[in-house]
């Protein structure tokens, strides 16, 4: 079976954000470079993830002014991860048992990459 590392982003190639941005330079960001998901930090620190179903579901649906809504109150916290020595087919189970559609993916306990459905 193909093992998760060889299907996920590098921590080194995420695109992050302050906790303290606004929920609509967040989502401009997004568009922008057509991705799915944003990490939020505390510095240096990786604190949560901010994905478009957060954006939808927490901001749009709930009436939120975006540029009131920071994105550390709309993030997902903590990021749900799986080792990257699993299989894909255990990584999309874990998706599809949690219903999410991004796994930060660790290596030795610590984030070091990000698998998505897309």
């Amino acid at each position: 079976m193909v093992a998760v590392k060889s299907f996920m982003v590098p921590r080194e190639k995420f695109v992050t954000v302050e906790r303290d941005t606004d929920a609509q330079t967040a989502a401009r960001i997004m568009r922008d470079r057509s991705i799915g998901s944003l990490f939020v930090t505390n510095g240096k620190e990786i604190i949560g993830i901010l994905t478009d179903t957060d954006m939808v579901r927490r901001v749009v649906a709930a009436g939120a002014d975006t540029h009131k809504t920071t994105v550390e109150q709309v993030m997902s916290a903590p990021i749900l991860t799986i080792d990257e020595n699993k299989t894909l087919l255990d990584a999309n189970d874990l998706m599809a048992k949690t219903h999410i559609r991004h796994l930060g993916v660790t290596h030795d306990g610590k984030l070091a990459g990000l698998i998505s459905v897309r």
